[in-house]
């Protein structure tokens, strides 16, 4: 068995997500567990080096997790030669351009998304990694989620029958940030700062919809800016001009129809905050992060709509728990995994950043949709 050096330089990691999902849980993990297997039996074993703008931050969160290597200079970071892979997880409107800038310097890349502000920008960073041979990579994490493989795997194995309807429903009360440190940075709420959860969660919802249960062929949009005024991380107040929320129905290939409810500005009442609702002619399913529940065509209660008697069915009882016959590991990890066989061996891989240029093209149309309130059909993309 041999062993395999992989340099990564990882840019943006001290925000939330980068910290937690992919140095913590997804690139230390990895490292704890001595690397990633290949088909061959070797491994590959994880050199990771922290890039940031603030030395402080980023030198105390590689002290605090035994990562020798950081620094500021993204440039010095690039001509490193041992280093292979550029990933990258800070803002969206600086990441296609410092991306290219990495596919400059001979990397392959891997990105948090959206990978770009518009269509444009988006298909002209993927034509550009196909064109000059950079291997690329854009997270999907929701797909990797057990409630996400459970639902799917009930759709595989022709659970549901014909799938009829979906409805998604994500979401949570994000403080103002006056009373409660708001739980999101401040540049959500900000357009002039790439803020908007069209953009943020359009991304998701198209390859979830294209890889859960059909491919998403048309959209219609309604965005809202429900809190108009919030305060930022130094406790200053400013104007939220972003959209905050977004209803947006999908018309799925097959004639499917799927409702996505999407707001920071709701208090969960649900199973969990995303929870996806598939009905189907032989069953219906309904998932969180984790758990799926199902209900069967033969297992399926027979209301009777009295409005003058209080309900006596116990409608949650009548779902069956999918049990947990695999190990699931964490989502973004087992991408992570997933990625690098694909750039050391070439094993299968098909999240790349056309897909993620697909993700930006729903949330474009999305907004498009919102601005002229009409539904607009959702074209094929070729490179």
């Amino acid at each position: 068995m041999a062993e395999h050096r992989l340099g990564i330089i990882m840019h943006g990691v001290t925000g939330r997500m980068g910290t937690n999902q992919h140095l913590i849980r997804s690139i230390l993990a990895i490292r704890a567990n001595g690397g990633v297997s290949l088909s061959n039996g070797d491994r590959v074993v994880v050199d990771p080096i922290l890039v940031g703008r603030n030395a402080d931050k980023v030198e105390r969160l590689a002290k605090a997790h035994n990562v020798e290597r950081w620094t500021t200079d993204v440039d010095a970071a690039l001509a490193n030669k041992d280093d292979r892979l550029f990933f990258d997880a800070a803002s969206t409107q600086l990441r296609a351009d410092l991306l290219k800038k990495a596919i400059d310097a001979g990397k392959d890349v891997y990105c948090e998304k959206p990978i770009a502000e518009t269509l444009d920008a988006a298909l002209d960073l993927a034509r550009y990694a196909k064109a000059n041979g950079a291997k690329n990579g854009v997270v999907h994490d929701k797909l990797s989620l057990p409630g996400l493989m459970k639902l799917r795997a009930l759709r595989d194995n022709g659970f549901f029958g014909d799938i009829l309807s979906v409805r998604g429903e994500f979401g949570y009360w994000v403080f103002e940030g006056d009373w409660q440190t708001a739980q999101r940075p401040s540049w959500n709420y900000r357009k002039e700062e790439g803020g908007g959860i069209i953009l943020d969660m359009l991304c998701h919802w198209r390859y979830v919809l294209d890889h859960t249960v059909a491919p998403v062929k048309a959209v219609s949009c309604l965005g809202a800016t429900h809190i108009p005024r919030r305060w930022d991380e130094n406790g200053n107040e400013y104007a939220a001009d972003a959209d905050d929320a977004a209803y947006a129905t999908f018309e799925l290939e097959g004639g499917i129809v799927a409702q996505m409810n999407s707001s920071w500005c709701t208090r969960v009442r649900r199973d969990d905050l995303v929870t996806f609702h598939i009905d189907g002619t032989l069953g219906s399913a309904v998932a969180g992060l984790h758990s799926c529940k199902t209900q069967s065509r033969v297992n399926t209660p027979k209301p009777v709509w009295n409005p003058d008697e209080p309900q006596v069915l116990q409608f949650l009882d009548h779902w069956v728990d999918v049990p947990n016959n695999q190990i699931y590991d964490n989502g973004f990890k087992m991408q992570w995994e997933d990625f690098i066989r694909h750039l050391v061996e070439d094993a299968p891989w098909e999240y790349d950043l056309l897909s993620g240029a697909k993700g930006v093209q729903l949330a474009e149309l999305g907004m498009k949709s919102w601005a002229e309130r009409r539904w607009l059909d959702v074209p094929e993309l070729e490179l």
